[in-house]
């Protein structure tokens, strides 16, 4: 079996044989469209009373979502008691966002490189992400994606949903709305099977308080000032105006599942940083200094790109991501004010998300830089490829990412939510 992310119309070609073998077990329906009309489908499988979503795809460039639905399908319909015996419904939601998902597709699928990866990655901004977008987009201006999946919870009231998301280098880890006492064992106990560390230090998570290495839950309402919302200043999102606490007006509640296409382990050192100011202010200064870089590509870019509605979006992408640098860096430089310890993790893990901004900028321009174009179009897209390669290669450096096959991932993150289903059943 190659080692690639499956394709979104593989993935729902191997859903449809599912439900065509499988005709009283399971169902393959359309819940929705996208903003272009492509099809959101669901698989479900069980005849059960209490509901699982499974929703994949949440974040268009962490492609191995629908590769983790389609191996937890196979693993639920051969084995009753996650169903039957369990009086549960599972439903996978193979794709959240099929519009991004497509873009990326245009990327290797196979394994690549760190370099290759940021090349060909479309992320869209957090008011395109349906999952964020209704926490950051006005209540009459939701995306039909968004839409389509606060509709699905509404009706069928999951007592639990599990968003499966990857992350590009660095570890496992699991975000909860609630507890689930326990997690981290299974958790350290799978992620070590399949050469991956549990990441102790994350972005996502900073104000999320721990329940064990790598299990993060969401703080309470009344949490101290800066850790109730679970963000930073720079983050448009609000994770209590988004998707995730959807599932708590029916007694339910969310999980988010991550693991890295890269194992990087310094994510994983507890140790306490020696000296944290200065390491932020350092990492600010680089993504100050990296962000005017990308800044200067950027308006290189516009000036000998043709204007097409596509250039326009794309180019509009590439800024926010520039223009949230100098922001993020300020976030930086105060979080050693902030009231929690600061870990080699936490340190290696921002230095991480700061180098993936401006890469993600740069594979947005080389997107639109790669089509036809004169020699000063060429150009460039040559000074581009080139900075995004040096910027890469710093992060090779920094993190010896350890790349971790396709399938590996997917089964990693199938266990962890199985994991989660069996204790919140009274199996674990």
């Amino acid at each position: 079996m190659a080692d690639a992310f499956p394709s979104l119309a593989g993935v729902t070609a191997s859903a449809a044989a599912l439900a065509r073998d499988l005709p009283g077990l399971c169902e393959l329906r359309v819940i929705g469209r996208s903003r272009e009309r492509r099809p959101l489908h669901v698989l479900s499988a069980g005849r059960g009373r209490r509901n699982v979503l499974v929703v994949a795809a949440p974040h268009a460039d962490e492609r191995v979502g629908p590769a983790t639905a389609l191996r937890l399908a196979e693993l639920v319909v051969s084995n009753p008691e996650l169903h039957a015996g369990a009086d549960t419904t599972w439903h996978f939601l193979l794709c959240l966002d099929p519009d991004g998902t497509v873009r990326n597709e245009a990327g290797p699928a196979v394994r690549r490189t760190p370099a290759a990866h940021y090349r060909h990655a479309y992320r869209p901004p957090a008011d395109e992400q349906p999952e964020w977008a209704p926490s950051v987009r006005p209540a009459d201006d939701q995306l039909p994606e968004s839409r389509a999946l606060v509709d699905f919870i509404d009706q069928r009231q999951p007592f639990l949903v599990c968003s499966l998301h990857g992350n590009d280098i660095g570890g496992s880890w699991v975000q909860l709305t609630r507890d689930v006492p326990g997690l981290a064992d299974p958790l350290a106990k799978l992620s070590a099977e399949h050469g991956v560390p549990v990441q102790t230090g994350t972005w996502d998570a900073m104000f999320w308080r721990p329940s064990g290495p790598g299990v993060y839950v969401l703080p309470e309402p009344d949490a101290p000032e800066g850790v109730a919302g679970a963000r930073f200043d720079s983050s448009p999102e609000d994770v209590r105006r988004g998707t995730w606490v959807r599932p708590h007006r029916y007694g339910g509640m969310t999980a988010l599942f991550e693991v890295p296409m890269w194992a990087g382990h310094r994510v994983a050192d507890t140790a306490p940083h020696p000296d944290p100011r200065r390491a932020l202010d350092g990492l600010a200064r680089m993504l100050r200094g990296q962000g005017d870089r990308a800044r200067v590509l950027l308006a290189e870019a516009r000036a000998v790109l043709p204007p097409t509605p596509d250039t326009a979006h794309l180019l509009g992408v590439a800024q926010q991501l520039t223009a949230v640098c100098p922001r993020v860096a300020a976030d930086w430089e105060r979080l050693h004010l902030a009231p929690l310890p600061l870990a080699a993790a936490h340190l290696a893990a921002l230095d991480i998300a700061a180098r993936r901004i401006t890469m993600r900028a740069l594979g947005t321009l080389l997107r639109l830089l790669d089509t036809p174009g004169g020699s000063a179009q060429t150009q460039v897209r040559e000074v581009c490829e080139r900075q995004l390669a040096r910027w890469a290669a710093e992060v090779q450096e920094l993190h010896d990412p350890v790349w971790v096959p396709v399938d590996a991932q997917a089964e990693l993150q199938a266990q962890t939510v199985l994991a989660v289903f069996d204790r919140l059943t009274g199996d674990g």
